[in-house]
């Protein structure tokens, strides 16, 4: 085809079988032919009365042409190893907290089901869940609408570590004793209907336990093949060495994002050293760069009316960064939710983004923005748009802000 808009005219075609005649033309640009469009024509052309569209049907040839085109314009989601015990997941993974409620009120079961469902046909396998969701109802959920999917193809990572006390996230205790870990690890097991968690991640760091003691209950449930592969979250450098230590880490969750980069100086290179992956949630600023609270208003359910960044006095501020973000966009021809993904994505093969959504054109854009190439000289540009130390707040509610990096005490052997 040559470049431009091609215009097919078409004889005048009976629509259905009531008379009625008028002139159909057919719009299609060479550069970006939807499924969608292509899956209407095909089915649509019988019914509007055309033997044969001159164009697309002949013999069938053109029709089954048309059909491939529309095929290479699905976004191919690569497979990338996370750490180097063996564990391969989607390069784009779906983070499932939103899914029951946090950000939005929860959704139906049956549109939960339909929305993993909808990410496992576009290449997603990897879904990211955690006991303390709901709690516990995210891991039900998640668990019915694997249900539908192959097992064998999903890999599935799940949390332990974080008590709610109370109805919120402001009451919490942390906990990493082998006891718990063991119960929480049975109880998720349960509520997910698995024989197997293929990622168990420590949630967050318990400052009173030593992670020797941590990691060493989370080796045995590897060894009795209920965990196949260990992560951390939160953790901080001294924790990620000193559990590595003990069996192998295959990724570390952090949250990642252009107004979120405290790991870039120390975690990342020290995961790179130990052949650790990084999983980024919240990629896209917690909702910010699609939009959230400078296009559109907040949910009334949400958290984020407690977060510091998000507050009317720090949005008003950091309002600026979402501008600079979507003239950026407007040059790489995207939207500025799928530069900042795209930002995250870029940053290396070891590192595999989580983001959640609850809008199916929202999962669309998320998977686009695998399309949006970067280079060097890009990623600094859009780096340098969300100055760190311009942003208004801090990364978390100030309660959260004790577990980030968090250290645990020595082991008692070393205290002798």
């Amino acid at each position: 085809m040559a470049e431009g808009k091609k215009t097919f005219q078409v004889p005048r075609v009976k629509l259905g079988s009531q008379g009625l005649e008028q002139p159909l033309e057919i719009y299609l640009a060479t550069a970006i032919l939807h499924k969608e469009l292509a899956r209407a024509l095909v089915t649509l052309t019988p019914l509007l009365s055309l033997p044969l569209l001159p164009h697309f049907h002949s013999n069938n040839t053109k029709g089954e042409e048309l059909k491939t085109m529309a095929e290479e314009q699905k976004v191919i989601i690569p497979r990338v190893k996370l750490g180097n015990q063996g564990l391969e997941v989607s390069k784009l993974g779906f983070g499932c907290m939103g899914l029951s409620g946090m950000y939005n009120a929860p959704l139906p079961e049956e549109v939960v089901i339909s929305i993993i469902k909808e990410a496992y046909s576009k290449g997603i396998t990897f879904f990211d869940t955690a006991d303390v969701y709901g709690p516990h109802t995210n891991e039900i959920l998640v668990g019915k609408a694997l249900k539908h999917l192959p097992r064998e193809k999903i890999q599935l990572a799940t949390k332990f570590g974080i008590v709610r006390i109370g109805s919120d996230f402001k009451n919490c205790a942390i906990n990493g004793s082998p006891e718990y870990i063991r119960a929480c690890c049975d109880a998720s097991l349960k509520r997910l209907d698995l024989e197997y968690i293929d990622l168990y991640y420590q949630h967050r760091t318990d400052t009173s336990v030593p992670i020797e003691e941590t990691m060493g209950e989370l080796k045995k449930l590897v060894e009795e093949g209920k965990v196949k592969y260990i992560g951390l979250s939160e953790a901080s450098p001294d924790t990620i060495k000193r559990a590595h230590a003990v069996h192998p880490i295959s990724a570390v969750q952090m949250e990642w994002s252009l107004w979120s980069r405290d790991i870039e100086e120390e975690i990342i290179p020290l995961c790179r050293e130990l052949g650790i992956a990084v999983v980024a949630y919240s990629p896209i600023g917690r909702g910010f760069f699609g939009g959230r609270a400078v296009m559109e208003s907040l949910p009334s359910e949400t958290v984020l009316k407690s977060h510091p960044r998000f507050t009317e006095e720090n949005i008003e501020k950091n309002k600026v960064f979402y501008s600079r973000i979507e003239k950026l966009a407007a040059k790489h021809g995207c939207t500025p939710a799928q530069l900042a993904l795209a930002w995250v994505i870029n940053q290396g093969d070891d590192v595999v983004p989580i983001p959640g959504t609850t809008k199916i054109k929202n999962l669309d854009d998320n998977v686009g923005s695998l399309q949006v190439k970067l280079t060097k000289e890009d990623l600094k540009e859009i780096s340098d748009a969300v100055p760190i130390n311009e942003v208004a707040g801090v990364r978390s509610p100030q309660f959260q802000l004790t577990w980030k990096f968090a250290d645990t005490p020595q082991p008692k052997s070393s205290q002798v």
